[in-house]
């Protein structure tokens, strides 16, 4: 080929590679340096996107170097199978969610590889079929055993769109994260996971990350939200209930003026029976049991309340305060109670001023009045009009009043958690089947391993409507009760799809064991995952659950680590026109066009070398088509000079080390150093691109040289070999059909990554120093390697320097070469 034609050349090394099975990794090699490079898994929607080019292209890139690098690299993909989409398209479409998700796998499969990722498709899983989600019910049966998972009722989120239970983490300021519809607080009997007994390791092990982004290690610690406290008690007038409250600042609690649950706490039922205030609070209950949690507790919603009619007694003070219902206070965050000291909390204060409740300052700073204070003062101060406790600096008032409460047997030091305990029901089809039956005479009873996997029926009745679709098959509800034989329902819930995710990277290193999840001695060597590359939308909800997950499997046997990954990066997003990609904006660029157009080399060279991969980025026509020319001007640069390219193996000419030759040598070298430094921890993936092309300026002209000398032909045979290498983690069709034709046999896939020669890299000057008694009188360009009596010649050539020198004799010279000259004179 004269003229650069992607298109076969993509067809032919795709064929050849998928021939060789050239990325299989048949087990981990004691002997070698292993790297497990890990994209996250994609939900088989149907097509890729760019923002799948970008992300898949950044691993390949990297796990290519490794590669190249001597390294053994694990390279896998598979498919987050399950999930609402596919149950929405067969609702929407009358498909199968079965055949419509396998079929978008094929297709996603094939764009894969039309994009020439190198992945190790032997290891490939998909979450959706049982001999990957029968061992979800099997560790969740295991976390049954060991009351991690759990049964309970609670008030949780719903989506309506989505007819399903939320996750905390899946409520995006106040609605539904993955249809972004508003979400309300409904009761439910539901399944859980303890996560939070593994709070406060999660916690502790974010400090063990220190290759993962500040960013997401910050968003961990708040979504995790450790809060140091105390619990107190409030007895309610008239009777023997006691509204316990959780507080950070015990040492205002002198200054609380009243008290509010929440609208769904289980004292707001019987509190204002009898009372005046009855038919009000049942009111308010119902109004705010309506509204969405977006309208309840946004930022911009209003604070607003209604009184219980009934007091509680402070039980520092014994003063009798109001009991209040208030919207903004959440069931799920400390007590759902809290006590409310309007003059040192910004809320409280809005709310008591909103309805004309007392306002009681207690704390001050150390250096004003009380009455110099502004309200409402939320910093550490000293106490006053606090009884006994006056002029106690607020740490101290803390720990004081605390240790009272447990001794008098109303409060306790306390450690709460922002995060909640991991709903895991949905109340959808297209999912785990949770693995229990429910007998009127055992209750819950696990379903026997032997029995694994519950396989979800292909039947199902899918309308969106009317709860879980699983509860419309008798043939698959109604069964046995394993432990006394009788009649049993299944459970129609299943599992949220960030179980599949939680360990499929575990599996991928044992994907074909139909005896256990995986053997941990095949897996190990792998471990932890080396690099981890996803978007930053994941770090409060899989990037938490994972960890969770592995100290779970850690605690149960099947694995001996803590952290599941050593380096998370989190790539930009795609954007055009200056949003992200999105069907709904009209902005998508689809990649097959791309391809079809372009090349995949081409679509992956531009999606690293436009920006940055940390950063967003925003695609360009003019961009993408300038990273076409520039693979059209190698190939066509190439082509014109390879009939002048001396045969492999060729030893250099003594010419080659000289004139134009030297000079090209010299910038093959230098680029050799400046894209290995960029593609190590560093991951700047654009810059090796640029310096892909300013190597390619510097050849352009010796090849364009009518003849090309033995010495320059000898430069040029080495240029193209080290663009070869260095290009095939970006364009790496291009680059293996550059590698043939210069006659290589294997892949340049399979070659060594380049090592610059180290005397190229070295500078033909350098700056010497010129120092007359100590003092720096003068700095010279002079030749690498110049000698002391030639050096001292030029210092004495240099006008400035011998002005200091003038009358003088030089006593002593110390010579640093290519550095100092350092003279003693008088």
């Amino acid at each position: 080929m004269s003229e650069y034609d992607p298109a076969t050349i993509e067809r032919k090394w795709q064929a050849r590679w998928a021939e060789a099975a050239a990325f299989r990794v048949a087990a981990a090699d004691p002997g070698r340096r292993r790297f497990y490079a890990l994209e996250m898994l994609p939900y088989p929607s149907g097509r890729i996107h760019m923002g799948h080019v970008r992300n898949y292209s950044i691993g390949d890139a990297v796990a290519r170097f490794r590669r190249m690098r001597g390294e053994q690299v694990l390279h896998v993909i598979g498919w987050d199978a399950f999930g609402l989409p596919a149950e929405n398209a067969a609702i929407q479409n009358g498909a199968e969610p079965r055949a419509w998700t396998l079929d978008n796998i094929d297709t996603m499969r094939a764009q894969l590889k039309r994009l020439g990722i190198g992945y190790d498709w032997s290891r490939e899983v998909a979450t959706c079929l049982p001999e990957y989600y029968r061992w979800n019910q099997w560790m969740f049966l295991r976390m049954l055993e060991r009351g991690i998972a759990f049964r309970a009722r609670r008030m949780l989120n719903w989506c309506d769109s989505c007819g399903t239970v939320l996750a905390n983490e899946q409520v995006v300021s106040g609605r539904c994260w993955r249809c972004d519809n508003p979400v309300l607080r409904r009761e439910f009997d539901q399944w859980f996971l303890r996560i939070t007994d593994y709070a406060q390791e999660l916690l502790d092990g974010i400090d063990a990350l220190p290759a993962w982004p500040d960013r997401v290690r910050t968003m961990q610690r708040n979504w995790i939200g450790r809060s140091e406290g105390a619990t107190v008690r409030f007895p309610v007038d008239g009777g023997d209930d006691r509204i316990e409250v959780f507080t950070t600042r015990i040492d205002t609690i002198f200054g609380a003026t009243y008290v509010a649950l929440a609208v769904e706490h289980p004292l707001v039922a019987t509190l204002a029976r009898g009372t005046a205030q009855e038919k009000a609070v049942a009111e308010f209950v119902a109004a705010e049991s309506s509204r969405s949690v977006e309208d309840r507790f946004g930022e911009t919603a209003a604070k607003v309340g209604v009184f219980t009619g009934r007091h509680a007694v402070n039980p520092f003070s014994g003063a009798s305060i109001p009991i209040w219902v208030a919207n903004f206070v959440l069931t799920d965050v400390g007590t759902g109670a809290i006590m409310s000291v309007p003059a040192h909390d910004e809320r409280d204060f809005a709310f008591a001023r909103t309805h004309g409740l007392p306002v009681r300052p207690v704390v001050r700073a150390a250096d004003a009045s009380a009455a110099d204070a502004g309200l409402p003062f939320v910093d550490d101060g000293v106490l006053f009009d606090s009884g006994p406790y006056d002029g106690l600096a607020s740490a101290a008032a803390r720990a004081r009043l605390t240790a009272i409460a447990e001794e008098k047997g109303f409060g306790a030091r306390t450690v709460t958690f922002r995060l909640k305990d991991w709903g895991v029901s949905r109340q959808r089809y297209w999912g785990t089947p949770i693995p229990v039956v429910h007998c009127e005479k055992d209750g819950i009873v696990p379903v026997p391993d032997a029995q694994l996997p519950v396989v979800l029926p292909d039947d199902a009745p899918l309308t969106g409507v009317g709860g879980s679709p699983l509860a419309q098959l008798p043939a698959f509800v109604e069964t046995t009760c394993p432990k006394c034989g009788g009649p049993a329902r299944r459970e129609t819930d299943t599992m949220d799809t960030f179980v599949d995710s939680c360990w499929y990277y575990f599996r991928y290193c044992d994907p074909h064991n139909a005896r256990a999840p995986f053997d941990w001695a095949a897996v190990a060597p792998w471990f932890p995952v080396d690099l981890y590359i996803g978007g930053i939308e994941h770090a409060t909800m899989h990037l938490i659950y994972t960890r969770f997950w592995t100290k779970v499997m850690r605690d149960l046997g099947l694995a001996s680590i803590d952290e599941p990954v050593t380096q998370l990066f989190t790539q930009g997003m795609v954007i055009k026109d200056g949003a992200k990609m999105s069907k709904s904006k009209g902005n998508v660029v689809d990649p097959d066009a791309m391809i079809e157009r372009f090349g995949a080399d081409t679509t992956r060279l531009f999606s690293l070398f436009a920006a940055p991969p940390e950063r967003d980025l925003e695609w360009s026509d003019a961009g993408i088509e300038g990273c076409s020319r520039f693979l059209g001007r190698l190939w066509r640069t190439f082509d014109r000079a390879r009939a002048a390219l001396p045969a492999p193996g060729t030893p250099p000419p003594p010419a080659a080390g000289e004139g134009g030759a030297l000079d090209l040598r010299r910038k093959t070298h230098r680029t050799v150093r400046r894209i290995t430094d960029d593609l190590g921890p560093r991951m700047h993936l654009n810059t090796p691109v640029a310096a892909v092309m300013e190597l390619l300026n510097a050849v352009a002209p010796v090849a364009a040289e009518e003849p090309v000398l033995p010495g320059p032909a000898w430069a040029l045979r080495e240029a193209f070999e080290t663009i070869a290498k260095v290009l095939a983690p970006f364009a790496p069709h291009v680059a293996e059909e550059i590698w043939e034709a210069l006659g290589h046999p294997a892949f340049v896939a399979d070659a060594s990554w380049p090592e610059p020669d180290t005397v190229l890299l070295l500078d033909e000057d350098v700056l010497l120093v010129i120092q007359i008694n100590g003092k720096v009188r003068g700095k010279l360009t002079v030749p690498r390697g110049l000698g002391e009596e030639a050096a001292l010649a030029a210092a004495r050539a240099d006008a400035h320097v011998a002005a200091h020198l003038s009358g003088k004799t030089i006593r002593k010279s110390v010579y640093v070469p290519d550095r100092l000259l350092n003279l003693v004179a008088s």
